[in-house]
């Protein structure tokens, strides 16, 4: 007998994961193949026999495991979401399961022809969906707004209240029996006072026991009373303490109590609870396997019978009906559109929670009402399991794209760090028409990141609940590109999770020195590798700030590719290429080769200077349109920055103060002085596309406070942050004019502004880059 049982346990455990491996690899939901196996394990074929499978350790064990799956549900609820979506989630855990509970019964009652006791029992067992199954769908369809957070709230929080419901109406239901519930006053008000002691007890006992539990669990861990590598452990322990407690003092509150503590624990701020919250996914897909392939396998082939129009017409009613009114209903006095109603209301499938409550209760209902009667409900329950799975599985995708709730190819990339040159790089993207989102704790460098026109948000990526608040709508990539290697590795290791391994990058990492070998981040802990997995961070940042413009090309002709390789040489790095409507990334292994019609966008070598780039039009641009101060007085360097200072303010959003700091701080270096009395000051601004100049000459020498020699031709220009390859042209071609020891003699002769201008634009050009 003993051998008998492991090996049942034995092959529970292997279709449970089987089945879902399974799924995955077909691409198709789960709990449609677990359902189809267990029932073939189980009636079918007798590998499972359904006679082995009964008794009060099969319920005892499914409310446990139940218990578990919502302890870790609430784990993952934010109270962070529920900004702007709270009304709509509370009123569908409210007035959606009122109205479910209602639509459903009298659909049950008069499609089914079910007994109304019966029926009120089945409509509130329908009232709670599958979070097990939206989940995945959420994660798969990945729309936009705010439905992810509402359907996720709703999946959750609507099965311990559901079941709760449920279990309420259950208890009425026999009480009504008992006091022979024959249509009369007495028989139908009899019930009222039971239940409502029965909600109120649940409420007070559910509250109590979690928070107790949820305190001791902080307060044992905050203390570091319980070892890292016991963590886990220890709390999976205080769940089925919590639930076990819960249930003896007041039956069927356990649900309500372990889903509870995990909102609680989730919305903490003392205890990091991300080792206890993985721990909890991995247990969830095998519990919920094993749960689904019991359950199913204790089915016998009279539940076949149940399978007819009336079963399907009543599934078509949910669906279509049902949920949408629901919906509707509960989207009163909320700020929902449309679109957003309409995708909710397509997503409702029914998951393990409703199996295991209608199990559950048969075997109460059979008791009272008989088999004949109670009979119909588990068959019936797991055809709309099956059948609203299997319509939303299939289907929700497409409806999303409908409604325009989905991208229909996503092909976005979530950027960590937004320095300048991974702005300059997510703005390249962007004006392909694919979807960015950079991330960064510096809130300066997202502020100039919005004013950039691209998406931003302040979030430290290490925190445990930051995959779940941002909206990844279009996003299908995750970058990890701060300067930082081992923040880019931890992050890539969180992402992964969320995009799978194979859509999570970072550069790569620093040179290894021998020293520091038994601490560099393993390589399966690490991202996929950056544009040939030779550049750092620091490097490509570096190679930015030196020049190396992020540039688009069109590669509109056979042979374009190579005529640029062969333009800028060997240094020229390819980031990506767009083919289509699809955005390949050039990765460290993937030997990626543009083709004709590809758009392919590059980082430029250091400081390359081409004709394309028109660099000697943008130095004449600059000077037709710069100021030009000409002192015939002796005036104080105060006088100079006040005066340039007032000039600039006019054209560049800059405070004066900001730009006085800069050309003092620059009259004040040494490094400014390109020649014996010639002066070149720069600065770099954000929130600006183009440069300013302004050319001071002074008649009677400047003198400055560092013993140089007075100064008589003075050169200020600002350029944008973002664009210091501009900057270096810009500053190469006064530079290159400016500091020539034949400047002066001419300089001191023009006679007006125009002659000046004319001299500048007559000295020959020579770099002094590239």
């Amino acid at each position: 007998m003993s051998g008998t049982v492991l090996i049942n346990i034995v092959l529970v455990i292997a279709l449970a994961i089987g089945s879902q491996w399974l799924g995955w690899r077909i691409r198709v939901p789960s709990i449609l193949l677990l359902l189809i196996v267990g029932f073939l394990a189980g009636p079918v074929t007798q590998i499972l026999p359904p006679e082995q499978l009964q008794g009060e350790w099969v319920f005892a064990f499914v409310s446990l495991a139940i218990g578990i799956i919502l302890f870790e549900g609430g784990l993952n609820l934010r109270l962070s979401e529920l900004r702007g979506v709270g009304q709509a989630v509370f009123n569908l855990v409210t007035v959606g399961v009122a109205v479910t509970a209602v639509l459903a019964t009298i659909a049950a009652r008069y499609v089914l022809e079910m007994p109304w006791e019966i029926a009120v029992i089945l409509g509130s067992i329908l009232t709670v969906t599958g979070p097990t199954v939206i989940l995945p769908l959420i994660r798969h369809v990945r729309p936009s707004g705010r439905v992810n957070a509402i359907a996720k709230w709703e999946g959750i929080t609507i099965d311990p209240v559901g079941a709760i419901v449920a279990v309420l109406v259950l208890e009425a239901v026999i009480v009504m029996h008992e006091y022979g519930a024959d249509g009369g006053r007495e028989g139908m008000l009899a019930p009222i006072i039971p239940s409502l002691e029965a909600l109120m007890t649940t409420a007070a006992v559910s509250i109590g026991v979690s928070l107790l539990g949820g305190a001791l669990m902080l307060f044992l861990l905050r203390r570091h009373l319980v070892p890292d590598y016991l963590q886990s452990s220890f709390a999976l322990t205080v769940v089925v303490v919590v639930f076990a407690l819960s249930n003896s003092l007041h039956e069927e509150s356990g649900l309500f109590s372990v889903t509870i503590m995990g909102v609680f624990l989730a919305n903490q701020s003392y205890v990091n609870v991300r080792s206890i919250t993985k721990f909890k996914e991995d247990l969830q897909s095998l519990l919920i396997g094993c749960l689904f392939i019991l359950l199913s396998a204790r089915l016998d082939f009279d539940a076949l019978t149940y399978f007819d129009a009336r079963a399907f017409i009543f599934l078509g009613i949910l669906i279509v009906v049902v949920r949408p009114v629901a919906v509707v209903l509960s989207s009163l006095r909320t700020k929902l559109n449309w679109k957003e109603q309409g995708f909710i209301a397509w997503l409702a499938p029914r998951g393990i929670v409703a199996a295991a409550v209608a199990s559950l209760f048969s075997v109460r209902l059979e008791a009272v009402y008989g088999a004949d009667a109670a009979g119909p409900l588990v068959p019936i329950v797991y055809m709309v399991i099956i059948g609203t799975v299997t319509v939303y599985g299939l289907t929700l995708q497409p409806v999303a794209r409908l409604l325009g709730m989905a991208d229909t190819n996503p092909q976005g990339i979530l950027f960590l760090g937004a320095k300048i040159w991974v702005q300059n790089i997510a703005k390249a993207i962007q004006e392909q028409g694919i979807a960015v989102l950079l991330i960064d704790a510096n809130e300066r460098n997202i502020e100039q990141t919005q004013d950039h026109g691209l998406p931003a948000v302040v979030a430290d990526a290490l925190e445990e609940q930051v995959p779940d608040e941002l909206d990844l709508s279009g996003i299908r990539r995750f970058m990890a590109l701060t300067a930082n290697d081992d923040t880019n590795s931890l992050a890539a290791l969180r992402f992964k999770e969320v995009f799978g391994s194979g859509e999570v990058y970072q550069p790569a990492g620093p040179p290894l020195r021998p020293e520091a070998s038994l601490i560099r981040v393993p390589t399966h802990m690490r991202g996929r590798s950056l544009f040939g997995g030779v550049y750092t961070a620091y490097d490509l940042e570096r190679r930015f700030e030196a020049g190396g413009a992020i540039r688009t090309f069109g590669l509109t002709e056979p042979g374009s590719y190579e005529a640029l390789e062969e333009k800028y040489g060997y240094e020229l790095l390819l980031l990506f290429v767009v083919r289509g409507s699809n955005l390949l990334i050039h990765a460290e292994e993937n030997g990626l080769v543009p083709q004709t019609g590809d758009t392919v966008i590059m980082m430029l070598p250091p400081f390359h200077l081409d004709e394309d780039m028109e660099d000697t039009t943008i130095f004449h641009d600059l000077l037709d349109d710069a100021f030009i101060i000409d002192y015939v007085i002796k005036v104080t360097p105060e006088h100079v920055i006040e005066s340039v200072t007032k000039l600039l303010s006019q054209r560049v959003p800059e405070s004066a103060d900001r730009l006085a700091e800069g050309l003092r701080t620059g009259l004040q270096e040494e490094s400014s002085i390109l020649a014996p009395g010639v002066a070149l000051l720069h600065m770099r601004l954000n929130k600006i596309s183009r440069s300013e100049l302004v050319i001071v000459r002074c008649e009677i020498p400047l003198e400055l406070s560092h013993g140089n020699a007075p100064i008589e031709a003075l050169a200020f220009f600002v350029s944008p942050e973002d664009d210091p390859a501009q900057h270096l042209r810009v500053q190469a071609h006064l530079a290159g004019r400016l500091g020539r020891r034949s400047l002066l003699p001419a300089w001191r002769e023009a006679a007006d502004e125009e002659e000046l201008r004319a001299m500048l634009r007559a000295i020959k050009f020579e770099p002094v880059f590239g």
